[in-house]
C-alpha cells in the first residue's frame, strides 16, 4: 500500500512539474516582445535601407515569428533627425538600427575616421577598414557605447552634385550652397573648398533642393538616383569618392541581453547575410567589376556626370589637408596612422 502512494505520488508529482515546465517554456518565448523596433535613415530603394528590411525578414522568418522585427525608415522614431538613433537607442526608443557612421560621428569621435577627405578613396581602402583590425577596433568602441554591433555594411562612397556646373577642380565649388548630413568636420572640409555648407536632415533635403534653398548635396549614387534627385535641378554628378558612407548592423545592449545564446546567434547571422547583400546593392552600377547600369542611367536622365582622375581628386585633397590634419588628431593619431597603413597594404 505505501509503495502504491508512494509511486502514485511520484507520478503526480512528476506530472505536475510537467505541466508546470510547459508553462515556463512558453512564458521564456513570451518574454520576447510583440514587435522590435528597427530604425534606419531613408527609405526603399538605397542599399542603407534595403540592408535593414532584409534583416527585419531574415530575422523574422528564421526565428519563426518568435523575433518581430518591425522597420521605420525615415528616421521615424526620432522624429526624422538620424542624428539622435544613437541616443535614441541607449533611452530605449530604438532596439535595432543600421546606422550610418556619418551621423553617429558626433557622438563617437571615432566614426570621422570614414569622413576624413580622400583617405579610403576607392572599396579596396574601404574593405581593408571594415575587414581587419580597424574595423575590429570600432566595433569596440560601439561596445563601449551600450549596444552591440553585429555587421559591418556600406551606402556607399558619397559623391556630389548641384544645379548649376560641373565640379571639376575646387575652385568650382565656391560660393555653391552644400546641404550635409551631419558632422562638423563636413561644414569644414567644404568651407576650405569655398562653398557654403549647411546642416539639415534627410528628410529636410528634397524640400530644400526643389525650392533652391541649397544648391547641392552630397550622397551615393544609387541613393541619388533612387530618389529621383534629378527632378529636383541637380543637373550635375561628380564622382569623386571622397568619403565613405559605412554601414553599422546594432542592437541596443539590453535588447541583446534580453535574447537566448542560440536567437542572438541568429540575430548576428541574419545581419551579417543583410550585410554582405546591402554592400553588393551598395556598388552595384557604377563601375565597380564592370557594371556600368547605374552611370548609364544618370545619361539616360540628362545628368552630367564628370568622374575625377587621381591628379584631380589630388588638388582637392591638397585644398582639404588642414581639416583632414586636424580631425586626424580628434579621431586619435595612432588610428589614423594604421587606418593610412592598411588602406596602403590594399593597394599594393
Amino acid at each position: 500500500m505505501t509503495s502504491r502512494i508512494t509511486r502514485r505520488t511520484a507520478l503526480l508529482a512528476t506530472a505536475g512539474l510537467g505541466a508546470l515546465a510547459i508553462p515556463q517554456r512558453v512564458r521564456a518565448q513570451q518574454q520576447y516582445r510583440p514587435e522590435y523596433k528597427l530604425s534606419v535613415v531613408g527609405n526603399r530603394p538605397i542599399p542603407l535601407s534595403e540592408g535593414a528590411f532584409q534583416w527585419a525578414d531574415l530575422v523574422t522568418q528564421r526565428s519563426g515569428g518568435r523575433i518581430n522585427l518591425k522597420v521605420y525608415p525615415g528616421s521615424q522614431l526620432v522624429g526624422g533627425d538620424q542624428t539622435r538613433e544613437l541616443v535614441a537607442m541607449r533611452q530605449g526608443v530604438v532596439d535595432f538600427a543600421v546606422f550610418s557612421t556619418i551621423n553617429i560621428s558626433p557622438q563617437i569621435r571615432e566614426m570621422n575616421l570614414f569622413s576624413l577627405p580622400w583617405l579610403l578613396n576607392d572599396h579596396r581602402g574601404f574593405d581593408a577598414i571594415i575587414n581587419g583590425p580597424i574595423g575590429e577596433e570600432l566595433f569596440r568602441t560601439l561596445t563601449a557605447r551600450e549596444v552591440v554591433p553585429v555587421a559591418w555594411g556600406e551606402n556607399g562612397f558619397r559623391e556630389i552634385s548641384n544645379s548649376r556646373r560641373a565640379i571639376r577642380t575646387p575652385e568650382d565649388m565656391r560660393g555653391l550652397k552644400i546641404r550635409f548630413a551631419a558632422g562638423a568636420i563636413f561644414s569644414e572640409i567644404f568651407t576650405a573648398m569655398g562653398a557654403n555648407p549647411l546642416q539639415m536632415s534627410f528628410a529636410d533635403l528634397q524640400p530644400a533642393l526643389s525650392t533652391g534653398a541649397v544648391d547641392g548635396q552630397e550622397n551615393p549614387i544609387n541613393l541619388f538616383l533612387g530618389f529621383r534627385m534629378d527632378t529636383l535641378a541637380q543637373r550635375h554628378l561628380t564622382v569623386w569618392n571622397y568619403v565613405a558612407d559605412a554601414g553599422a548592423f546594432v542592437v541596443a545592449k539590453q535588447v541583446m541581453d534580453s535574447f537566448n545564446a542560440a536567437d542572438r546567434t541568429l540575430i548576428i547571422e541574419c545581419a551579417r547575410d543583410a550585410a554582405r547583400a546591402q554592400i553588393a546593392a551598395s556598388r552595384a552600377g557604377i563601375g565597380v567589376d564592370g557594371n556600368r547600369a547605374s552611370l548609364e542611367e544618370l545619361a539616360r536622365r540628362n545628368v552630367t556626370v564628370t568622374t575625377l582622375d587621381a591628379d584631380q581628386k589630388a588638388a582637392f585633397a591638397r585644398v582639404t589637408r588642414p581639416v583632414y590634419d586636424k580631425w586626424a588628431n580628434t579621431v586619435g593619431a595612432d588610428l589614423v596612422r594604421r587606418a593610412e597603413a592598411a588602406v596602403r597594404g590594399a593597394r599594393a
